[in-house]
């Protein structure tokens, strides 16, 4: 009966804690995992914009001699295409020299000092890479001198200006917000001419001079409206 007595009490004992115990594990806290942070969308570069730039390089061909100048122009992005325009000048020592044509004996040594550029633009970009063609009109100012290949004596000399077409392409990339860089290539093609020579004695003698060229340049932009961070 003591043993009975005593398990009784132990349940009823039991019993009346449960709802006590219960209640207590509904009041504790539940802990849940912080949410993710927001995902940021990665920021596109635009290359619309009025820029200015600098540019140095090589010529080689008919012409070979290294050049420097500038250019300054305006592009348009319309999604992942760029349209554009840009006008080039620059300094330049270009010289070559070829066997006179119309006289054998004679050599002509024709030297590029400056020449210029106005080109249209068309473009593909991935974000701050721009790949690009261009084209238009190309202009140089000339010296020609003809040269007795005898005597080594100058004959004759006379400047003149060229003008002719122009094919390039090129890579740029934007590095830091408004700057840019890039390589580019071109070729200029100048029809041959026919170039008149005075002598001292006033004799005028004609001669057909070529002067294409090509020209590898490194190009360092600055686009004046800050870059367009879309998302």
């Amino acid at each position: 009966m003591k043993n009975l007595l005593l398990v009784t009490c132990s349940i009823v004992a039991l019993g009346a804690a449960a709802p006590a115990f219960g209640a207590d594990l509904a009041a504790q806290p539940v802990y849940m995992a912080p949410p993710p942070p927001p995902q940021v969308a990665a920021a596109i570069y635009d290359w619309s914009g009025l820029y200015i730039g600098i540019n140095g390089g090589w010529g080689f061909s008919d012409a070979t001699g290294s050049t420097v100048g500038g250019q300054i122009g305006y592009r348009q992005q319309m999604g992942q295409a760029v349209f554009g325009i840009e006008g080039q000048g620059n300094w330049a020592d270009f010289s070559g020299s070829n066997v006179s044509t119309t006289f054998p004996l004679n050599t002509n040594r024709s030297t590029t000092d400056a020449f210029g550029l106005i080109t249209g633009l068309i473009g593909y970009t991935s974000n701050n890479v721009l790949l690009y063609a261009k084209g238009g009109a190309a202009v140089t100012s000339n010296t020609h001198q003809v040269t007795s290949t005898l005597i080594g004596a100058q004959l004759a000399s006379t400047d003149n200006t060229r003008l002719g077409a122009a094919v390039g392409a090129g890579v740029e990339v934007g590095f830091a917000p408004n700057w840019s860089v890039g390589v580019e290539y071109d070729h200029l093609f100048m029809p041959d001419a026919n170039v008149n020579f005075t002598t001292a004695a006033g004799v005028v003698a004609t001669d057909r001079i070529r002067q294409d060229f090509d020209l590898l340049t490194l190009r360092l932009n600055y686009k004046f409206s800050p870059p367009v961070l879309k998302y």
